[in-house]
């Protein structure tokens, strides 16, 4: 069982380490989505309420161990001020002196930022010595951790697992209402239960759909990944994403949904483009026959047909708990964002558990407009997701069990 804030004791004038997940996409040094940062406020409010010193850190890109201004949280720590409406003090390093200084300089409720972990080797490194010496370094800097970066918590990290070893820790309020949605999805799902999966490759997918294969109602596969599975259906797929050495293991789950009662839908339609581009020409064909499209051998499928999205939304809408992971198509081009867009059209108007599985699909969502607050939960950490759904043991978690 997590140990969770309501366990944490009293938190006034206390130093928190506030693990998060913030890394969000930046251009030219600009925020683009800011969801995840958006996703840990209710943590912060919660720590600073209670009076309690809050120290966040978190990763940003991957910064190979060495200080890059590229990925400087900096403009992380200037949005959470926007978001906060209260002053946020921003360390330049991450446990070197202006670190600690900023720690110390603390008052009850304040709230500071220190530099991307992943300027420090030890962060990730794969060896345990060096990751416990950096977490040892990192426990300077407060007195308890909360853990609230739930994208991270598959990974074992310095600032994830080593840190919470050294000293007493806790869910943060992310984590804790990440972990109730998956465990229903794989314990207590209301039925119908219909998975939506999508995204490039089928190879990421196959885990999680052998685990979850026994316990859902309906599969839907859309995205990049469906030309495997049309291949290993005997159809030709021209120039559309293959991962030819997954066919038999394909073929193989295929014929086991049909043991199992588990109707597997494919797109009955494709939309096929001359190339990928977000100009490039396109038209709609049946997904049995991609090389009988006007660009033949050369044509790449970059979406799920119109006739498929509204069949896929039926599906959705019919539904009592609806898991979606992975896009329909290319949604970041206008000309292939119409199936992305159906199926966040009907999970944002179901009436019973809706969960976008993070990652491409929770960007998808607010790129296409949708109001985050139309869906029944939005992952902040799509591979931690996965991973959960597949059945493996997650050491960010593990570590906050009693």
């Amino acid at each position: 069982m997590l140990r969770t804030l309501d366990s944490a004791g009293e938190l006034r004038s206390k130093r928190v380490i506030l693990r998060c997940d913030l890394n969000v996409p930046l251009a030219d040094g600009k925020i683009t989505d800011d969801g995840r940062i958006r996703a840990s406020i209710p943590t912060i409010k919660r720590l600073i309420d209670a009076g309690a010193r809050v120290v966040v850190c978190s990763h940003l890109g991957r910064p190979d161990g060495e200080p890059n201004p590229e990925f400087s949280l900096a403009p992380v720590a200037q949005r959470l001020e926007e978001l906060l409406g209260q002053p946020v003090a921003f360390a330049s390093d991450t446990v070197g002196p202006v670190a600690k200084a900023a720690a110390k300089m603390l008052e009850d409720g304040g709230i500071a930022v220190v530099e991307n972990l992943r300027f420090n080797s030890g962060e990730t490194s794969k060896d345990q010595a060096e990751r416990e010496q950096f977490a040892q370094e990192l426990s300077a800097l407060g007195e308890i951790l909360v853990s609230d970066g739930f994208g991270v918590v598959h990974r074992k990290q310095a600032s994830v697992y080593e840190l919470a070893k050294l000293l007493p820790s806790y869910a943060g309020l992310l984590i804790e209402a990440e972990g109730k949605v998956l465990e229903s999805l794989t314990t207590s799902p209301e039925r119908p239960y219909v998975v939506v999966l999508g995204g490039s490759k089928v190879s990421d997918k196959l885990s999680v759909i052998e685990n979850l294969l026994p316990r859902v109602d309906k599969l839907l596969i859309g995205g990049g990944m469906v030309f495997t599975l049309l291949a290993a259906k005997g159809f030709k797929t021209a120039a559309s994403l293959l991962e030819a050495d997954q066919i038999e293991k394909v073929q193989g789950f295929i014929a086991e949904a049909e043991r199992l009662g588990v109707e597997l839908i494919l797109p009955s339609d494709i939309v096929v483009a001359s190339g990928f581009s977000v100009d490039a020409e396109h038209e709609v064909v049946s997904a049995e026959k991609i090389e009988s499209s006007r660009f033949g051998a050369s044509g790449m499928g970059l979406d799920i047909g119109p006739r498929a999205a509204e069949q896929f939304a039926q599906e959705i809408s019919s539904a009592k708990t609806v898991f979606w992971n992975g896009p329909m198509g290319v949604f970041e081009f206008e000309a292939f964002s119409g199936g992305t867009r159906a199926v966040a059209r009907a999970l944002s108007q179901l009436a019973g558990l809706s969960v976008v599985g993070g990652g491409d699909s929770a960007a998808a969502v607010r790129k296409l407009g949708f109001s985050e607050e139309s869906f029944g939960h939005i992952s902040t950490g799509g591979g931690a997701s996965l991973e959960y759904l597949e059945g493996k043991s997650l050491p960010g978690l593990e570590v906050l069990n009693d």
